[in-house]
């Protein structure tokens, strides 16, 4: 047997072995292995794939953590419309959908289900293998995001049965778990929010680079088939019970009702558990079970008529406003935050909320003592409506004109709604601002979270970031909950953090309106953090997506004292000062190349890496736009596209031509 037949066979199992962990986690819920043993597995592969670029399948697994970012995304025509729902507020309303319904087919069974709050997404699937993702649209016309629905780990890459094709319709959503976390990881960073756990799902899913999309960590629930071949069903109920065993996480829990009593029933049962769900929902779904009924009944111009969403009121509850406390963020920003008495809201009891800034108190000409409309932004956040009833003779609430923190004045520049401490040397953000420079996407020193840093802080054991690199590590191991071990692990993680490219040291600093992709666009043109520093506004507003208020902001960030000294501080105690990709020319500036299938001797990736490093760009789809398409073995839709629209297609010997220098 050869090292090809060897680690193709290899391949296999690993691919089968990673795809029955996948799914047991992310659609059964439970985990077989350890995380690191998964980890182990997947590097594996990836190896093998690297090693042998022709093992790499549409299918595999290590799909899943994204790939290079696109600039856009193709219009994908739905063959079958992909329709909205019409809307019911009143048990009376879902009657007389009922009497409808009983019009025209007579006797009808219903199916009621949890209407899931995220985005509507298409998944097509050809001979069991996934092929095309895209979103709903006007219901029409969508968009394909493929690459960024491959992140999402529930929707199965290969289907346990080979049905010729498949289309299903779902629900990508965020759990309110992971967007809690988001939530309180923007307002850290100093940045806006998400408003809720939808918005967060569909801000995700339609991002550029398909990486971010996979560190939002979204789920989905598939509750519709759309288009089958090979697969005869009869009824909704029974396609739901189908698509489970073809490995799809479908819709949590759903009832089928005798009459139109029983799924009110189930409206109301639904409504009264909806809080106690790990994800959003807006309403109920009522479905004829039937396809055949459902095919006499048809549709209107907008909706099927054989189905109804009863949507719930959402909850609004009024209490007194006790204080309002103003807090100091990463970036200096002060948060007034509205302090009230407790109250039962939407399953949880709630006393706090933002106020966003003092524009949103002026608005709303809110004192304390005010009796105040509060309610949650997506069932999940807190947030102040309004002032229901005004305490008589206070004050419009001011914001202080100096730092809680540190006794600073505070400004507010032109244009922006944020007061701001201008002390950089503030406590209060010293804490923030390292929490972020050990963050994962910065310098990634696992081990250094809030917890242990806000010790460290506390204890008086750190000051500034560069002191991360001096720690006293026999003085870290007797801390409460620490250890040895745990000390020497992120002794470790900290030295680690060293090597890591420039991109992340400059993303790491937390400069204002610089984040990470903006961060990665520095380094690569400037190379070095001296390069940067050096770099006049004029240079800055050169590179490609750079405007005025993020120049001035790199231009006033490294002009400070501080900031030089703590770059002088990092570089002693060894932290990389330079880029690792450098730009060798600009030969295919303004240039967009799309890479398919199997190419000879390279990986799609490597490809890309050298696009990158003679100034072009990859996308993901081919467009008018595109002006090259590099295609290996089994190229596919993309060549065909590629010809039909007259783009220059190249072959690897070709590209490599390209690329000498």
């Amino acid at each position: 047997m050869t090292d090809f037949d060897k680690a193709k066979q290899r391949a296999e199992q690993l691919r089968k072995e990673l795809n029955h962990h996948i799914y047991r986690y992310y659609v059964e819920n439970e985990n077989d292995i350890e995380d690191y043993e998964y980890d182990m597995l997947m590097r594996e592969l990836q190896g093998i794939e690297t090693e042998f670029p022709a093992l790499l399948t549409e299918d595999s697994p290590t799909h899943r953590v994204g790939g290079k970012a696109d600039n856009s995304f193709a219009s994908v025509a739905h063959t079958v419309k992909m329709e909205s729902l019409q809307d019911a507020f009143s048990e009376e309303e879902i009657r007389d959908f009922d009497t409808r319904v009983q019009n025209g087919v007579g006797a009808a069974r219903y199916v009621v289900e949890p209407k899931i709050d995220g985005l509507s997404v298409s998944l097509e699937y050809v001979n069991g293998v996934f092929t095309r993702g895209s979103t709903r649209g006007d219901g029409v016309t969508g968009e394909d995001i493929t690459a960024n629905l491959r992140t999402v780990r529930a929707i199965p890459l290969h289907l346990k049965e080979e049905l010729p094709f498949l289309e299903v319709r779902g629900e990508v959503y965020m759990p309110r778990g992971t967007f809690e976390n988001i939530v309180k990881e923007q307002e850290l960073n100093g940045e806006k929010p998400f408003k809720n756990p939808r918005n967060a799902a569909a801000g995700s899913l339609r991002q550029k680079d398909p990486k971010i999309t996979a560190k939002r960590r979204l789920d989905i629930f598939v509750f519709n088939i759309q288009q089958i071949e090979g697969k005869t069903l009869t009824g909704h109920k029974e396609s739901l019970e189908y698509l489970k065993t073809l490995g799809f996480k479908t819709i949590p829990f759903y009832q089928e009702c005798g009459t139109i009593a029983d799924a009110l029933s189930e409206i109301r049962r639904i409504g009264e558990i909806r809080y106690t769900l790990p994800f959003d929902i807006d309403g109920a779904v009522v479905k004829v079970d039937t396809f055949a009924q459902r095919t006499v009944l048809g549709s209107t111009s907008k909706f099927p008529k054989w189905a109804i969403a009863f949507k719930y009121p959402p909850e609004e509850k009024e209490t007194r406003l006790l204080d309002i406390e103003v807090a100091v963020g990463r970036t200096g920003v002060l948060t007034p935050t509205a302090v009230f008495e407790p109250v039962l809201l939407a399953g949880t009891t709630v006393s706090r909320a933002t106020l966003h800034n003092e524009d949103f108190i002026a608005e709303k000409h809110i004192a304390i003592g005010d009796t105040v409309v509060i309610r949650k932004a997506g069932d999940i956040i807190p947030e102040v409506l309004s002032v229901a009833k005004h305490q008589e003779g206070a004050p419009c609430f001011t914001m202080p004109t100096v730092c809680p923190s540190c006794g600073a004045p505070v400004a507010r520049e032109e244009g922006e709604a944020a007061v701001r401490c201008s002390n950089p040397d503030c406590p209060a953000q010293l804490l923030r601002m390292l929490i972020h420079f050990c963050s994962r996407d910065a310098m990634d020193i696992e081990g250094l979270g809030e917890a242990l840093l806000e010790v460290l802080v506390g204890e008086g054991l750190l000051h500034n970031a560069a002191e991360i690199y001096a720690l006293n590590y026999e003085k870290i191991a007797a801390l409460d909950r620490m250890g040895e071990k745990s000390a020497n692990n992120l002794k470790r993680a900290v030295q680690k953090s060293k090597e890591n490219d420039l991109s992340r040291l400059v993303y790491a600093l937390g400069i204002r309106h610089i984040g990470q992709k903006a961060a990665a666009l520095l380094a690569e043109r400037f190379e070095t953090m001296d390069g940067i520093m050096a770099a006049s506004k004029e240079d800055i507003l050169g590179i490609d997506g750079f405007g005025e208020i993020m120049a001035d902001s790199v231009v006033r960030f490294f002009a400070l004292d501080g900031s030089r000294e703590l770059i002088d501080a990092l570089r002693k105690v060894g932290v990389n000062m330079r880029c690792a990709r450098k730009t060798i020319d600009d030969r295919f500036a303004g240039l967009t190349f799309v890479l398919t299938g199997t190419l000879p001797t390279m990986t799609r990736s490597e490809a890309g890496e050298m696009i990158a490093q003679f100034g072009g760009k990859t996308a993901s789809s081919v467009s008018g736009k595109t002006s090259y398409v590099l295609a290996g073995e089994d190229a596919g839709s993309k060549l065909r596209k590629a010809q039909e629209l007259g783009v220059p297609i190249l072959s690897e010997a070709e590209f490599l031509e390209m690329t000498k220098l």
